[in-house]
């Protein structure tokens, strides 16, 4: 029986499993938003069709030998590999811009990108106001991001660095109280997603929130 078809269907789904891993890589506080949108999908779709590509030529030349997976394996690297190289590196303004095929898929990686983050916007502001609704700043910076940090058990030393000084720089603003701490919470919510800040935010409780006016 001839499985063909299914070494493309493989190649088909390694391509997009590395298109895909791409952009989920770029939000954390939900990954799946990443691959919901249009631009995201048909990014995802190029990946794939690079791979089934280079398989075609894989197959045409006979190259790496009889065996399928080297095959498959070899299609879905090369054509991820060709895709992201630059023949030269030109300097425009103060960014170093690659020509070649990494400038073509770097289009459509920076659309996806705006459309997700553009989606994302809109999500992030109404559960941030949600969260941090009645929150005082200067109880929480203190005490909410160590305990979001403890919740979680993966969040990398450099990752808590980063955070660390962003909230140096954030404490040092000259900016009102309330729109600080929803500052505080988009910074959070990208370290360690809505359900954890949430749920840090409800287990302080008034450890962390503004006393009522008398």
């Amino acid at each position: 029986m001839d499985w063909t078809w299914l070494d493309w269907l493989a190649v088909l789904v390694l391509g997009g499993v590395v298109g895909a891993s791409e952009l989920v890589s770029r939000y954390k506080d939900h990954p799946a938003a990443a691959i919901q949108t249009w631009p995201a999908v048909f990014y995802i779709a190029l990946n794939s069709i690079a791979s089934i590509g280079a398989l075609g030529l894989i197959h045409a030349n006979g190259w790496f030998g009889p065996s399928r997976w080297e095959q498959i394996l070899m299609a879905g690297v090369s054509a991820m590999a060709f895709f992201r190289t630059s023949l030269f590196v030109v300097r425009a303004g103060d960014r170093d811009v690659g020509v070649g095929p990494s400038g073509f898929l770097q289009i459509f990686l920076t659309a996806a990108d705006r459309a997700v983050d553009r989606k994302r916007a809109a999500a992030r502001s109404d559960a941030v106001a949600d969260v941090m609704k009645g929150v005082d700043f200067a109880k929480a910076v203190k005490a909410l991001p160590p305990y979001c940090v403890a919740l979680m058990q993966n969040v990398s030393t450099e990752d808590q660095k980063v955070l660390e000084r962003v909230l140096e720089a954030l404490e040092k603003r000259d900016t009102d109280a309330s729109v600080k701490s929803l500052l505080l919470g988009i910074e959070l919510i990208n370290v360690v997603g809505v359900d954890v800040l949430t749920t840090a935010v409800k287990s302080l409780g008034d450890q962390i929130r503004s006393l009522p006016e008398a």
